[in-house]
C-alpha cells in the first residue's frame, strides 16, 4: 500500500488522462457513429456502400494497429499533434462502428409504419430520421451503447503503449520504481477502472428495466 499512497498523484494524473480519453473519444465516436448509422440506412446507395465498407474495415482492425497508424504513421507523414490528440482520434475511429451498429439495430427495431406515417406527412429522409426514428431507436439501444462505453474505458489502456501516460501507463511507471508491490499496484489500477465501469453497468441495467417497462 505504501507504493500506492506515495504515488497517488501519479495515479490520479493517469486516471485523469483516462477519463479525458473516455469523455472525448466516447463523445466524438457517438456522434460519428450516428452519422455512419444514418449513412447505412440512407436511400443513397453510395453512402450505404461507403458506410458498410468503413464499418467492416475499422471494426475488424485491431485497436493497436489503429493507434499505431495515428501515433507513428501520421507524424511520419507530417501531421504534428500531441499524442493525446492522436489517441483520441484513434479511439474515436475504432469505437464509432460499434456505436453505429448498435444504433442501426435500434433503427431496425422501430416499426416501419412510423417512417411511412412521417413520409405521408411530407417529411423528408433527414427529418424522418432525426425527428421520428432516431429518438426511438437510441432510447431502445441505450444499454448496448453503455456497453460500448464500458469497452472503450478498458480500451483506453492501449493508448499507454503510444506515449500517453494514462492510468495503466502510470502504473507501469510506478512499478518500475516499486517492483516489490506489483500486485497491490495492479489491484489499485483495477479499482480505478471499476470506479468508472461499475456505475456505467448499473446505469445500463436501470435503463434496460425502464425500456422493458415501456415496451
Amino acid at each position: 500500500m505504501d507504493a500506492i499512497i506515495e504515488n497517488l498523484p501519479t495515479f490520479l494524473s493517469g486516471f485523469g488522462k483516462t477519463l479525458g480519453l473516455l469523455g472525448l473519444s466516447g463523445s466524438l465516436a457517438l456522434v460519428l457513429g450516428v452519422v455512419v448509422a444514418a449513412m447505412r440506412i440512407s436511400p443513397v446507395g453510395s453512402l450505404r456502400g461507403f458506410a458498410a465498407f468503413y464499418t467492416e474495415i475499422v471494426r475488424n482492425t485491431p485497436l493497436t494497429l489503429v493507434l499505431f497508424f495515428c501515433a507513428v504513421v501520421l507524424p511520419y507523414l507530417g501531421v504534428r499533434l500531441d499524442y493525446f490528440v492522436f489517441a483520441v482520434a484513434g479511439l474515436t475511429v475504432y469505437t464509432s462502428p460499434f456505436f453505429a451498429e448498435a444504433i442501426r439495430s435500434g433503427v431496425n427495431g422501430v416499426p416501419i409504419g412510423q417512417a411511412e406515417a412521417a413520409r405521408s406527412l411530407g417529411f423528408g429522409f433527414g427529418q424522418t430520421l432525426r425527428l421520428i426514428v432516431l429518438p426511438q431507436a437510441i432510447r431502445m439501444v441505450v444499454p448496448p451503447l453503455i456497453n460500448v462505453f464500458i469497452a472503450l474505458t478498458k480500451n483506453t489502456s492501449v493508448a499507454g503503449g503510444f506515449f500517453v501516460i494514462e492510468l495503466f501507463a502510470s502504473a507501469s511507471v510506478v512499478i518500475n520504481v516499486r517492483g516489490d508491490e506489483v500486485i497491490a499496484i495492479l489491484l489499485a489500477v483495477a479499482a480505478f477502472y471499476l470506479v468508472v465501469t461499475i456505475p456505467l453497468g448499473l446505469i445500463a441495467g436501470q435503463v434496460e428495466k425502464r425500456v422493458a417497462i415501456l415496451r
